[in-house]
């Protein structure tokens, strides 16, 4: 019987990356099923969408912090010599 997986979508980046790496040691160790197989293959598909959409939601929020705002935390006295 298939293990029970949390929902996807409600697991962090580091928890969603580590399943996937275990999937993908599973996969290579070759010792399931092939029905098995695929079903480990498309839960890591899974893990792989989501961990992509937050790094996409991580870079849009540093995108949006941009070079202005990192250039309001610097005094005159911190800036590098041109």
């Amino acid at each position: 019987m298939p293990e029970p997986w949390k929902a996807v979508e409600s697991l962090s980046y580091e928890e969603a990356y580590a399943e996937l790496e275990q999937l993908v040691q599973r996969l290579e160790s070759g010792q399931q099923s092939l029905e098995e197989a695929i079903r480990l293959f498309e839960r890591g598909q899974a893990l792989i969408r989501h961990c992509q959409a937050l790094l996409d939601q991580a870079e849009l929020r540093v995108r949006e912090l941009g070079p202005s705002a990192a250039l309001e935390d610097e005094s005159p006295e911190e800036e590098a010599p041109l």
